[in-house]
C-alpha cells in the first residue's frame, strides 16, 4: 500500500512539471492531425483505385 501512495505522489509531482499546451495549440494540433489523416487516406485511396483498375483491366480480363 505504501508503494502505491509513493507512486501516486510521484505522478502528481511529474504532472505538475508538464508543459501543457494551450487550448488554441490543442485545437491547431488536432486540426493538423485530422488534415494529414485525410490527405494520407485520399492518397492511399487514389492508389488503391488505380491498382484496382489496372488489375481488373490487365490481369482479370
Amino acid at each position: 500500500m505504501n508503494r502505491l501512495i509513493v507512486f501516486l505522489r510521484d505522478v502528481k509531482i511529474e504532472l505538475a512539471r508538464v508543459n501543457w499546451p494551450t487550448r488554441k495549440q490543442t485545437i491547431q494540433y488536432t486540426l493538423a492531425v485530422i488534415m494529414m489523416s485525410l490527405a494520407v487516406a485520399a492518397f492511399l485511396g487514389a492508389w488503391d483505385s488505380i491498382f484496382s483498375f489496372v488489375l481488373n483491366r490487365v490481369l482479370l480480363k
